[in-house]
């Protein structure tokens, strides 16, 4: 019979933490950014790991500096519903390659394979032309062919007066409206997360009165979504 997994874990706490029963119909990098995005607020985050094939789909390992912060993490978010499902942390197994190479312990893998498995797949691109090269650049540039940079929007100012609803700007484009709630929703009486049609930057929330809003105000405001992008939070003009 397996362990279930507890407020402290079966395994030794270390810096990594293992999170499963996510859903499996959540894309690879919108899961990782998500998971980013709830799991900042306990400390720096070396790295996130999740994968895409049958068998590793559903779990992830997010890879915090030190130990503190994943014991917070686990504790926590233990249960917390992430797109709908309860998600369940334990600490990793075994220390990750990251926080290995921090605290000097360690050892590079045999080499042998892994170049191997490059030279195979780099002779492969070569065959079919230059389709991959063209979409690794896409992929780093931001670009799509026939598409064209959208431009940057113009600030907007929100309130300083007290509001239960707050104004978000300075957001990812590729903040979801799922993203937020499980941001704000940690707060006592949130509502709900709107999203603004044609604006990918900017954001509201809803809270049921003035003062709970100010207190996730207080808590979230410049809070990092991505390691560029620091929410700005005001209270909506009334």
């Amino acid at each position: 019979m397996c362990a279930m997994a507890t407020s402290r874990g079966i395994y030794p706490p270390q810096p990594t933490i293992y999170v499963n029963n996510l859903n499996d119909k959540v894309k690879k990098e919108e899961l990782k950014k998500s998971l980013y995005a709830i799991f900042s607020q306990f400390g720096e985050i070396l790295e996130i790991v999740a994968g895409k094939s049958l068998k590793t789909r559903g779990q992830a390992f997010v890879v915090f500096k030190d130990i503190n912060s994943a014991s917070n993490a686990l504790r926590s978010m233990q249960g917390f519903p992430f797109y709908e499902k309860p998600m369940r942390i334990n600490y990793a197994k075994k220390k990750s390659d990251a926080v290995a190479k921090l605290d000097g312990s360690y050892i590079a893998k045999d080499k042998t394979k892994f170049q191997k498995g490059l030279k195979d797949k780099r002779k492969s691109h070569e065959q079919g032309g230059g389709e991959p090269k063209r979409l690794m650049e896409n992929m780093i540039t931001g670009s799509q062919p026939g598409i064209q940079p959208p431009q940057t929007a113009r600030p907007i100012n929100g309130s300083g007066v007290p509001h239960k609803i707050l104004f978000l700007q300075n957001l990812p484009s590729e903040t979801t409206e799922m993203m937020l709630t499980m941001l704000f929703e940690q707060f006592p009486g949130f509502k709900e997360t709107r999203l603004v049609p044609g604006r990918h930057d900017i954001a509201f929330v809803e809270f049921n009165t003035d003062t709970e809003a100010a207190q996730a105000k207080s808590a979230l405001n410049h809070f990092k979504i991505t390691p560029t992008n620091a929410m700005q939070i005001t209270f909506a003009n009334k």
